[in-house]
């Protein structure tokens, strides 16, 4: 991120056009960044839960045991749910995969890094142009 300071329009000359008083200070290139991790189906959303800090793979595990349950109880999904990840670096961990198996989740098989493929990013990307 770059910071970057514009003259204000104060009708001041060239020669005090960049003195602090007559700036207005802007920043470049975003201003922060949150981490979430959400869920929907056909029927609406499911959970939408921020992620304090750096993703480590225990936190990604509890917010599937506390959200993804959550989620599908509230879209009804039952047996229906066909879980489809981003192949992130957590989400494929064995710990994760142990986790799916033994809560009966199936997880749709597909190629990672193929973000127009992902319906989760195209969400991500029309939320990042609301805000």
């Amino acid at each position: 991120m770059s910071a970057s300071v514009q003259p204000a329009s104060t009708g001041s000359t060239a020669n005090t056009a960049c003195k602090p008083k007559n700036t207005i200070p802007t920043v470049k290139h975003g201003g922060g960044s949150i981490m979430l991790w959400g869920c929907f189906a056909a029927g609406g959303t499911g959970a939408l839960h921020k992620i304090d800090g750096i993703m480590r793979l225990e936190n990604y595990v509890d917010i599937l045991k506390q959200h993804l349950k959550t989620s599908v109880r509230k879209l009804k999904l039952g047996r229906k749910l066909v879980f489809q990840m981003d192949n992130a670096p957590q989400n494929t961990y064995k710990v994760v995969a142990k986790w799916h198996k033994d809560n009966k989740v199936k997880v749709l098989e597909w190629p990672s890094q193929i973000l127009d493929l992902n319906h989760i990013e195209n969400v991500w990307a029309e939320l990042k142009k609301c805000v």
